[in-house]
């Protein structure tokens, strides 16, 4: 996070397809910033100064402003696994910030206003949740194979796994296959492996390639990003 935000993450309850919680807060006497979220295909339930906004599946950059005295606290769900919680289609969310309220009704409002309402959330999302046994398969066909490919691997035809993966993760396989690759990317960078080897490792044809991925995805040069 950048300008002076206290941002901290923690696992989340085991089973649930929860990715992690994590809380975040923007000292007072800090200047305003915008902080640029990139694609991770998963999608976070954010208690934001007194509501829950659902936020994401991205296909691009998405950036939010944080204002002096902000304090944020979320349940990030794991790709695949938001959509049963949300109950609603997850292509209806995709690169979309929505009021829980919309979503869960009154429910929302009671959450927002509890005690501890990351606590809240958590516990009403692992209540929500309902793991769908088709999720670790098709991650990993898409993360392996070509389009075409991993369709033949799921027993599956094109169009097939076109609505299942829209139905899962809010968009088609090939741009699940992009978020996973560029994630894979930013993993790989980040552990200290120069950007040629990166995009070698990752599934990149080349340097360039990655290069131009991340000013898709980010909107940002890769350098700059990392």
């Amino acid at each position: 996070m950048q300008g002076g935000m206290d941002y901290r993450e923690r696992p989340g309850p085991a089973g649930a397809g929860v990715a992690c919680v994590w809380r975040a807060r923007l000292p007072g006497d800090a200047a305003a910033f915008t902080q640029v979220v990139v694609p991770d295909g998963c999608v976070d339930l954010i208690w934001w100064d007194g509501a829950i906004l659902v936020a994401g599946p991205d296909t691009g950059p998405m950036p939010s402003r944080i204002e002096p005295g902000a304090e944020l606290a979320a349940v990030r769900l794991a790709p695949g696994r938001a959509a049963p919680v949300l109950g609603v289609p997850l292509a209806s969310v995709r690169d979309a910030r929505v009021p829980l309220r919309e979503l869960w009704g009154d429910e929302a409002a009671r959450l927002a206003d509890a005690a501890d309402p990351l606590a809240a959330l958590t516990d009403a999302v692992v209540a929500r949740s309902a793991p769908d046994p088709r999720v670790p398969a098709l991650l990993d066909a898409l993360a392996r194979s070509p389009v075409r490919a991993a369709a033949r691997e799921l027993g599956l035809g094109e169009r097939q796994l076109h609505r299942r993966a829209v139905a899962l993760f809010g968009y088609g396989p090939k741009t699940v296959q992009r978020v996973l690759r560029f994630q894979r990317a930013l993993r790989l960078a980040r552990s200290g492996m120069p950007l040629a080897e990166t995009a070698y490792a990752a599934g990149y044809a080349d340097q360039p390639h990655l290069a131009h991925e991340a000013r898709e995805l980010a909107g940002v040069p890769i350098t700059r990003l990392l």
